[in-house]
């Protein structure tokens, strides 16, 4: 997963075009708040659909089933997968 540098900061600045500006403002009046929190509540909404879409992993029913019925019932180890364990280093 990336890592984001995090700065200790409340203050986030922007450089936008004046015209990007212009229509931030006007949207955030439209919707009777300030710039800094329409930008920040938009923002945010975004945020957290990418978030989902990297994190989350939607099934079908029956992939669902699928899956639990191999976690259940594992397959035994191929020679693919023997040859991948024997070359992880040995950690002991």
């Amino acid at each position: 997963m990336p890592r984001a540098a995090i700065d200790d900061s409340k203050r986030m600045n922007l450089r936008v075009s004046l015209e990007a500006k212009a229509k931030l403002v006007r949207a955030a009046a439209l919707r009777n708040t300030d710039l800094t929190s329409f930008v920040t509540q938009t923002a945010l909404r975004e945020a957290e659909a990418v978030i989902e879409a990297a994190e989350v992993i939607k099934l079908s029913d029956r992939d669902h089933a699928r899956v639990l019925a191999l976690l259940e019932n594992p397959p035994r180890p191929n020679v693919r997968l023997r040859a991948a364990i024997a070359a992880l280093p040995h950690i002991l």
